[in-house]
């Protein structure tokens, strides 16, 4: 199965991680589940003030104008889709989410 940016929950022991993950690959078999992620983050890992920043450089990026550079592009727009995705699982899913800076 191919993973789109989003969250896996792994469950064991009667305890739950959650991760952020941008992309990858999963396999399920009857007893066990292989993620192989691009990238991925646990929900407790995630630096908020870093993910905000990076959002806002990216989009001050874009503000300024399309780069016409294809692979520019697709860098900046790709850690545009991480940092959007770090943000929102973290509201979703991080313990203290009420602490967000500048909210």
């Amino acid at each position: 199965t191919t993973l789109k940016y989003g969250v896996v929950k792994v469950r064991r022991a009667g305890n739950e991680e959650v991760f952020a993950v941008a992309g990858g690959v999963a396999e399920v078999q009857p007893d066990l589940v292989t993620v192989l992620a691009d990238a991925a983050e646990n929900v407790e890992d995630i630096d908020v003030v870093r993910a905000q920043f990076a959002k806002k450089r990216a989009e001050e990026i874009l503000a300024k104008g399309l780069p016409k550079d294809q692979d520019a592009l697709l860098n900046i727009e790709a850690a545009l889709r991480r940092s959007n995705l770090r943000l929102d699982v973290a509201r979703r899913y991080k313990k203290n989410s009420h602490r967000f800076p500048g909210q």
